[in-house]
């Protein structure tokens, strides 16, 4: 664990991370501009949407993949749903139906920072781990619109002083804009691609997609640095010790029942790193931005702040080493 562990935060990319939370910390000016940070991200997406697809095309699409496209499902049902169970008996209903949905959802980035995991440790996963985790970003958006709807109605049953004024939301609207957001789009139109273009796609973009990969990586990481300092700052008035805890301790416990389902489901073992860690990680970015139209009663300061002032790096710097030295013990008990 600590070999891994100490491998992982010496990554170059990772250790721009720790670097952009060191240099907010610090109260530093550097930034990264607003459009070219916007440009980053889109590149990240554009190229694990590339190389997913055309590995998709090679490879087409095994029982297994099928199967682990199955767990991503239950996993993207699953957690919102048993996470807005925990999260309703300590935090206001809105924030906890908010919070569940992000935690339901997935992290693009940290799923990437895996995938580099275990490209080092040259242990092998399917393609079709992208489209997992395409998957599993819709299933999340809706049970948000559903558990807020209860909770409205729950609210005009038993009317209090303090209860937020009902707010009709179209779920129709709401659908509409979790399939057509940007990011979502772009990652299933890249993936697309690389599946139509195949093995000569795939050369064709190899300078763009996998040459500067890396540093394009590690800039994306010294920004995200920077936010998750800033918004740390920003949260310590709106985080108490039971949402910084769900925060620490839930994405261990969905990692752990993904792994469950991969062992039952017959996965290999980066396919099971991939989906533990799609279901450890939350949402920081496409479902937050929804949920503050689907749930305007939810504070943004509290869901937010907690996938990625929290989730986030402890993901990126210790659950990444840990899910894949948990796996490595049970997959090798497996085989013996």
């Amino acid at each position: 664990m600590e070999s891994n562990l100490l491998q992982n935060i010496i990554d170059p990319a990772i250790l721009f991370f720790v670097f952009g939370v060191f240099a907010g910390a610090i109260r530093s000016n550097l930034e990264i501009p607003p459009a070219i940070a916007k440009f980053f991200s889109l590149y990240l997406l554009v190229a694990i949407g590339l190389k997913g697809g055309a590995a998709l095309a090679a490879a087409g699409l095994p029982a297994t993949g099928a199967l682990a496209l199955l767990g991503a499902l239950i996993m993207a049902t699953l957690v919102p749903a048993y996470s807005f169970l925990v999260l309703r008996r300590l935090m206001n209903p809105y924030d906890a139906a908010a919070t569940a949905a992000t935690y339901g959802s997935v992290s693009a980035v940290t799923f990437i920072a895996a995938q580099q995991f275990l490209n080092r440790n040259e242990v092998e996963f399917g393609g079709y781990m992208v489209v997992a985790m395409v998957l599993m970003e819709s299933p999340a958006i809706i049970m948000a619109v559903l558990l807020a709807t209860w909770v409205r109605g729950q609210q005009h049953r038993q009317p209090s002083p303090d209860a937020n004024t009902a707010q009709t939301v179209s779920l129709k609207k709401v659908l509409h804009e979790a399939f057509t957001d940007g990011a979502h789009l772009l990652l299933i139109g890249s993936l697309l691609i690389g599946f139509v273009t195949g093995a000569e796609g795939k050369k064709i973009m190899e300078p763009f997609a996998v040459d500067i990969f890396k540093g394009i990586l590690a800039f994306f990481l010294l920004e995200m640095g920077l936010l998750v300092a800033r918004q740390l700052r920003e949260s310590r008035q709106g985080l108490d010790r039971f949402a910084v805890g769900f925060a620490l301790v839930m994405p261990v416990i969905n990692a752990v029942l993904a792994m469950g389902l991969a062992w039952l489901f017959g996965l290999s073992r980066g396919d099971a790193m991939l989906l533990a860690v799609l279901a450890a990680s939350a949402s920081y970015i496409v479902v937050p931005a929804i949920v503050r139209y689907a749930i305007p009663e939810a504070r943004p300061g509290v869901y937010f702040s907690m996938s990625l002032a929290v989730t986030f790096p402890f993901n990126l710097t210790v659950g990444i080493p840990l899910y894949y030295n948990m796996i490595g013990l049970i997959w090798s008990s497996k085989l013996t």
